[in-house]
């Protein structure tokens, strides 16, 4: 499969999933979930769903379970919605980036750098 194709079939699947969680899922642990990206192997057989709940990382476990509990009915409702000879497994992880980006800004914030005296300009 071709990258292009590659990329637009894991656009495809995050669009759809967020739209069945937004819409579809009853699961309080579902609330203010986003999938923060998706990405596809070659052959199409796994998908690796990364997921965030709005930065709040204690959430983390409650979360993968209640997508791991739905993956059966992601599955179906990717076949009946897209054209593909086969669906991808999914694969739930937690996405870590916020919580990174937020570590290198704290980071960041408690940098101290001395001004430049005129010796050295």
């Amino acid at each position: 499969m071709s990258k292009i194709r590659q990329q637009r079939t894991a656009e495809q699947i995050q669009i759809i999933l967020s739209e069945l969680i937004l819409r579809e899922m009853n699961d309080p642990r579902l609330q203010e979930l986003t999938i923060t990206d998706v990405t596809i192997d070659r052959e199409l057989k796994y998908a690796d769903v990364y997921v965030q709940a709005l930065g709040n990382e204690s959430r983390r476990e409650e979360v993968l379970q209640a997508l791991d509990k739905a993956t059966g009915f992601f599955r179906r409702e990717l076949a009946q919605r897209m054209r593909l000879r086969t669906t991808p497994e999914l694969r739930f992880h937690w996405d870590p980036t916020l919580a990174q980006a937020a570590e290198v800004d704290r980071i960041l914030a408690n940098l101290v750098i001395p001004p430049l005296s005129d010796e050295e300009e």
